[in-house]
């Protein structure tokens, strides 16, 4: 009785802190269903735009932040460390909750996953926020290393090359778990999340080796995150590997 209630605790609390929703319910793209094997060309529109537009709002906040630890590293009234603590802070906000910089939908949810047909092997839904939680704390250490061997700026390669990658896999997140979309899922998950992921580690890699090993365990998980997405498209009947139109389903 005691375990399943810390089970339930734990759960409670990874879901909260990483802001997932367990209610069963269909999301509002889901009252529509493909009818044709036409591209829908206005959603690509709408994610590319998305994409474009968070990258530029974080990059803008990544400015702010830089003028910000300046203003904090020349004032005498604050210690040493207190510039290093707020940008730990500023990147685990980051690490979990990028998506409040994102236009698009990116409600964190199980819905599509646990209605899906998953491979026999596809690990249990609370495995996700969990892991995700272990590389949030991962980036935000990492991260700290770097800007701290780029003289505490914000506005370099390695941090602007960080926040693509977490935009990147903001839109993947509305492709995937809101829109369902599982065959456009699969090219995104790859050339996104996935490929980023490894640009991210191996300039971290260069600019701090320590900060590059600490990230390097993204890009397992998201190995696995990807294989597991082309095996969902496989099992539930491998549409198009982009978006399909959609058509309201009468009721």
């Amino acid at each position: 009785m005691n375990q399943s209630n810390n089970g339930g605790i734990l759960e409670q609390f990874v879901n909260i802190v990483m802001g997932v929703k367990t209610e069963n319910q269909q999301q509002s793209l889901n009252t529509s269903a493909a009818d044709t094997q036409e591209l829908d060309i206005k959603a690509v529109l709408v994610y590319i735009l998305g994409t474009i537009l968070q990258i530029g709002v974080m990059i803008f906040i990544l400015v702010g932040m830089e003028k910000l630890v300046i203003l904090i590293d020349n004032n005498s009234s604050f210690p040493s460390w207190f510039s290093t603590v707020v940008t730990a802070l500023f990147f685990a906000l980051l690490s979990i909750r990028s998506r409040i910089f994102s236009l698009l939908d990116n409600t964190r949810s199980r819905t599509t996953y646990d209605q899906v047909i998953r491979p026999r092997w596809s690990p249990p839904p609370l495995a996700f926020p969990i892991v995700w939680m272990i590389i949030a704390v991962l980036r935000v250490i990492s991260s700290v290393l770097v800007w701290q061997e780029m003289n505490h700026q914000f506005l370099v390669l390695p941090l602007i090359l960080f926040v693509l990658h977490l935009a990147l896999g903001d839109t993947w997140n509305t492709i995937f778990t809101v829109e369902r979309r599982l065959g456009a899922a699969v090219p995104v998950v790859i050339f996104g999340p996935w490929l980023s992921a490894v640009f991210v580690t191996g300039i971290y890699w260069q600019t701090v080796p320590l900060a590059g090993m600490i990230l390097s365990f993204s890009c397992v998980w998201l190995t696995v995150a990807s294989v597991l997405v082309l095996s969902i498209w496989q099992l539930n009947g491998s549409e198009p590997l982009y978006p399909l139109k959609l058509a309201p389903v009468e009721k």
